[in-house]
């Protein structure tokens, strides 16, 4: 019986957890993508508004770095579900 349960667990366990995990990178890479969207949105409104003191370069800057940040992190997710899925 001991046997069956490991042989049962060997197969289905693998099959299980795979998909589970392309998925959850998918996911995690869709909401990185939307708040790299939203930041490119508030980094359009801030150069639209940049008068050139010291604040609105800061704001321009962080926003800009928040936006490359969360969009290299939504494209890694998603391209790291694709070696997943393709392995």
């Amino acid at each position: 019986m001991l046997f069956r349960v490991q042989q049962f667990l060997h197969y289905v366990v693998p099959a299980v957890v795979r998909p589970a995990r392309i998925v959850w990178n998918q996911v995690i890479g869709f909401v990185f993508l939307v708040l790299a969207f939203a930041g490119a949105l508030r980094l359009v409104y801030s150069l639209r508004h940049f008068d050139g003191s010291p604040r609105s370069f800061m704001e321009v800057a962080i926003t800009g770095l928040f936006t490359l940040v969360m969009g290299g992190f939504g494209v890694s997710s998603f391209w790291h579900a694709r070696k997943i899925s393709r392995a």
